[in-house]
């Protein structure tokens, strides 16, 4: 005879899985918010989940050195976490389709000359795309893929 199965928790609609992958970026930078719009919409599948890394996500999932340090993206996964230029092509093949491909493209450039590019991105990023006074608030589409 068989044991009786524990229930399951149903995630709320349209909510993606608990481990599902998670971008931390950083809530008052304009190229960030751009960037987090960006993946809403080309994330066919609707898995990728976003957070600041000024929010409470932030702080209970990743070192506080990635919270301190808003200059990174963060990409956690069920493989691992990635930072960085490493986090940024990461995110491409997670989008799926020609991003997958590009993605993979840009993984064979050598980490440290990723990370040169996207370090002097990274220090001119306020000054070249602006800085908001508070953190992207979701809208009702994306309440479940926006972590607070």
């Amino acid at each position: 005879m068989n044991a009786p199965s524990s229930p399951t928790i149903a995630a709320a609609p349209g909510a993606p899985p608990d481990d599902a992958p998670i971008v931390f970026f950083d809530g008052v930078c304009g190229l960030c918010n751009r960037t987090v719009d960006f993946i809403l919409s080309h994330d066919r599948r609707q898995r990728i989940r976003v957070a600041p890394l000024q929010g409470e996500t932030a702080s209970r999932e990743l070192d506080s050195s990635d919270t301190a340090q808003l200059g990174s993206v963060v990409l956690k996964t069920s493989r691992g976490t990635y930072r960085r230029s490493s986090a940024a092509v990461r995110i491409l093949t997670e989008l799926g389709g020609v991003w997958r491909v590009l993605g993979g493209l840009l993984w064979l450039v050598p980490k440290p000359l990723r990370d040169v590019g996207y370090e002097a991105v990274a220090r001119n990023r306020y000054r070249l795309f602006g800085r908001k006074e508070s953190c992207r608030l979701p809208t009702p589409e994306e309440a479940g893929r926006l972590l607070p």
